[in-house]
Parts: structure tokens; C-alpha cells; sequence
């Protein structure tokens, strides 16, 4: 992976061009514990991006994947690392992209979106829904079950796939608590509001964690849902229905 100096943080990230040449820039930003190949190589999303016309930008979120690794929960806020990702546009000379993220990734295209608009084509909100602004969604206990011995019993089982997922991404694992802490920043419903640019939000109908997907999308002036069906928050982001959905809705936006 290439990398940039992004206030002191080095982000990797990739550039892949569009098949057949020049096409929009899409921006790719995964999820918590996740890294830019199981997000959206592993998934197909980058080639499909790709051969569908679009310039595709993945990068590894700080203390994930290549990424530099922090420790500071305050390292961690949407803020800085929506910073990141405006960050790479800037290094890559991109003044507008299409930003889609996934769940975290999610949390962070919602906060480029708000704070950044004039560097948004459109925001795909992927795994996210209400708890956006409600804050619920992931127990307590995962940035524990993130630092505890090998074989300690997590509090809940949702914090033991954490874990368990953590561990085959081969993730820092102290890294990652420290983002659990630190980048959960919710949006009032006023300052959602104040999203303009075209919108998608898609969330798996057995998503658990990612609360009411239509709920967020009627809080933005111009944004639509996406139900992704028989789908749970570890299966809708590789969904065909989701990449037909995202294509169809890239090729309608202005």
C-alpha cells in the first residue's frame, strides 16, 4: 500500500483507476476491526467499482491495518478521522468524491458529509442507521474483551466476535480498544439535517447494531433507504443487493 502524512499519522491507503480509463472518484472507508481488504477487496467492491467506471480510494482507518497505530482514545474522534480521509483527497488532488463507509466507516462518511460538504458528491452510509444519533448499537464491554488475555471469557458474545474477529484480521489489538473508546461520536438530528448531498443509506434488515436505516434517511433532506434483505450486520456489506444498489444509485445522482 502507498501511505501520506496525515497531521503527524501515517494512513495507507490504494488508488485503484477506473477499467478503460478516468472515471468519478468513489472513497472507500471500513469499519471498526476491519481493514481496507476485508471491507471492500475481499467483498468485490473494489473491483466492481472499478469495472463499473468509478476511480476507487480504500484507505486503512489509523490504528487499523497498515495504518499507524495509536493509543489515545483521543487519537480516535470522527472528527479527526474524517481528517484522515479529506487528508487522502487532498494527497491525491481529489477536490469531490462519492464517500461510502461502512458501519464506523459509516459514522465517518456522515461526519465528512456534515463538516466537508463541498468534498462530497454523495455519502453512502452503509450499517449505520439511527444509531447514529441515538448512540446505542454496540454493547459495552468490547474495548475490554479487546485487552484481555488470550482465553479470557468475554462479557457478552457480541464483544467475543470482536475479539474473535480482531484476532483473524490480526489487528493491534490495544489500538483497537482505544478507537472503541474514543470515535462512537453520535449527530443530533439537527446537525443531520444539515446533510444536503445526496444520501444512501443501506442497512441489512437482521442488522442488530445498526438501528433503523429509513429512521436516518428521514432525517436528511435528500436521502434514501436501502433494505437489505435477510441480511445481518456482518453479511449485508458484501451483499449483491448492496453493490447493485450503490451502482444504481451512483449512475441516478447528479
Amino acid at each position: 500500500m502507498d501511505s501520506f502524512d496525515s497531521g503527524g499519522v501515517r494512513i495507507a491507503y490504494i488508488d485503484v483507476p477506473a477499467v478503460g480509463g478516468s472515471g468519478d472518484p468513489v472513497l472507500l472507508i471500513h469499519g471498526f476491526a476491519s481493514n481496507h481488504a476485508v471491507n471492500w477487496v475481499n467483498t468485490l467492491w473494489v473491483r466492481t467499482l472499478s469495472q463499473a467506471g468509478y476511480r476507487t480510494v480504500a484507505l486503512d482507518n489509523r490504528g487499523h491495518g497498515e495504518s499507524e497505530k495509536l493509543y489515545d482514545p483521543e487519537a480516535y474522534g470522527s472528527e479527526d478521522m474524517a481528517g484522515d480521509a479529506v487528508g487522502l483527497l487532498d494527497h491525491l488532488g481529489i477536490g469531490r468524491a462519492d464517500v461510502m463507509g461502512y458501519s464506523m466507516g459509516g459514522r465517518i462518511a456522515a461526519h465528512i458529509a456534515l463538516d466537508h460538504p463541498t468534498r462530497v458528491r454523495s455519502a453512502l452510509i452503509g450499517g449505520l442507521g439511527m444509531h447514529l444519533v441515538e448512540g446505542r448499537g454496540l454493547p459495552a464491554g468490547i474495548a475490554e474483551a479487546l485487552e484481555a488475555p488470550a482465553g479470557t471469557p468475554a462479557p457478552n458474545p457480541t464483544a467475543a466476535a470482536f475479539r474473535t474477529f480482531a484476532e483473524q484480521t490480526r489487528s493491534d489489538l490495544r489500538a483497537l480498544a482505544a478507537c472503541m473508546r474514543g470515535s462512537r461520536q453520535t449527530l443530533s438530528r439537527a446537525e443531520i439535517a444539515q446533510i444536503v448531498v445526496p444520501v444512501l443509506v443501506s442497512v441489512g434488515t437482521l442488522d442488530t447494531v445498526a438501528g433503523d436505516g429509513p429512521g436516518l434517511a428521514a432525517l436528511m433532506p435528500n436521502a434514501r433507504a436501502l433494505d437489505l434483505a435477510g441480511r445481518d450486520h456482518s453479511t449485508a456489506v458484501g451483499a449483491k443487493q448492496h453493490r447493485d444498489g450503490v451502482l444504481a444509485f451512483l449512475a441516478a445522482r447528479p
